[in-house]
């Protein structure tokens, strides 16, 4: 009978054992399985994908600073884009200087009405002459705020009977701004001046 005791009170004591063991391990599975799911969604949340031209590409967020060169590039490179790119149409004339204004301070308007002064645009139309520009490069001063830039461009004015290519650099600052659908990286052009515009063809 005491045997039978025993017996009982060692089948309990495994079944204590065996009972505390699986807490431990399903305690343990548990943390790893909450450990593992926020690690996937941090993981998640980095990446965006892109569907262009019917193709998903993956994308990834980062801080600003991590592609503050890369935003001011592209900021500037649009800006000359926009200034410089014109067709013989003066509605096309206005949209474009509307969206380079956008980008930059009173120095640009400044130039724009130079221009217009001068009456460039109204001998763009008259003489249905297109201006492209290709950004060959832009040099930054990353080491003092507003940021300096250097570009150095090649623009060319296409006319029914000739086609003329210039050199063009120019130079300014970018300081931040608030983000919006007019300026979509948040920088502004300041202090910009034309340094050189001649002829390559000669």
């Amino acid at each position: 009978m005491f045997t039978q005791f025993r017996n009982i009170d060692t089948a309990f004591s495994h079944i204590k054992r065996f009972s505390l063991f699986l807490i431990v391990a399903c305690v343990l599975m548990s943390g790893f399985a909450i450990w593992k799911s926020f690690a996937m969604v941090r993981e998640i949340t980095g990446k965006v994908y892109i569907l262009a031209n019917g193709k998903a590409l993956e994308a990834f967020s980062a801080e600003r600073k991590d592609n503050v060169a890369v935003e001011i590039r592209d900021h500037v490179k649009m800006f000359h884009y926009w200034f410089f790119t014109l067709d013989p149409d003066e509605k096309v004339i206005q949209r474009h200087m509307l969206k380079a204004l956008n980008l930059a301070d009173q120095s640009a308007k400044k130039s724009y009405d130079n221009l217009k002064e001068q009456g460039y645009f109204t001998a763009l139309v008259s003489g249905n002459i297109s201006q492209e520009i290709a950004v060959d490069s832009v040099a930054l001063d990353l080491d003092a705020y507003p940021f300096g830039f250097k570009c150095f461009a090649t623009q060319t004015l296409v006319r029914s009977t000739s086609t003329v290519r210039r050199r063009l650099v120019t130079r300014g600052e970018v300081r931040n701004v608030s983000r919006s659908d007019n300026n979509p990286h948040g920088f502004l052009i300041q202090r910009w001046e034309t340094v050189e515009n001649v002829d390559l063809d000669r």
